[in-house]
């Protein structure tokens, strides 16, 4: 999953650390690999026309696809640097997200008021986890899949109820 409750800290056991990142179906060694394949695939008909003028006027178009599938994929990897950090602590609850292009976000609240609400339906994806109890509403792990927001809402409401304890 892409989520994972960290390791407690030596000198604070009581608080509780979970981060939360974006599923990256292409990982970078499939990016060079795609890319590769492209660049092969592309040039492959340009040997029927190897020595003739033809090259010179298809080659810019097969350069410019190439490079517009990589700017593609790594704009896509810039849109996908997401990092939501979630701080329990039996004083505060912190949510921290570190967006794409440095975009910083973070919202606490007393844990003792904030409640993790999943709605089904009316949210932007079906599914939709949103902790509440702070100045607003916050959501957390938008970008996970209807079943990983729904384990991530049931291990969120243990953790909140093991720190009210």
């Amino acid at each position: 999953m892409p989520y994972q409750w960290l390791p407690p800290d030596l000198a604070d056991s009581e608080t509780r650390h979970l981060r939360l990142w974006p599923y990256r179906s292409l990982p970078r060694r499939g990016f060079v690999w795609f890319i590769g394949g492209t660049s092969a695939l592309i040039t492959l008909p340009l040997l029927a026309v190897l020595g003739s003028p033809v090259l010179w006027g298809l080659l810019p178009f097969l350069v410019m696809a190439v490079a517009g599938i990589w700017f593609a994929l790594q704009r896509s990897y810039q849109d996908a640097e997401i990092i939501e950090d979630l701080t329990l602590s039996p004083a505060q609850v912190t949510l921290t997200r570190q967006g794409p292009r440095k975009q910083r976000a973070e919202w606490s609240a007393n844990p003792h008021w904030v409640r993790v609400e999943l709605h089904e339906t009316g949210g932007p994806v079906p599914q939709y986890v949103t902790l509440r109890g702070g100045p607003r509403p916050v959501e957390i792990g938008a970008f996970l899949s209807e079943e990983e927001r729904v384990a991530l809402s049931s291990e969120l409401r243990a953790a909140f109820a093991d720190q009210r304890r």
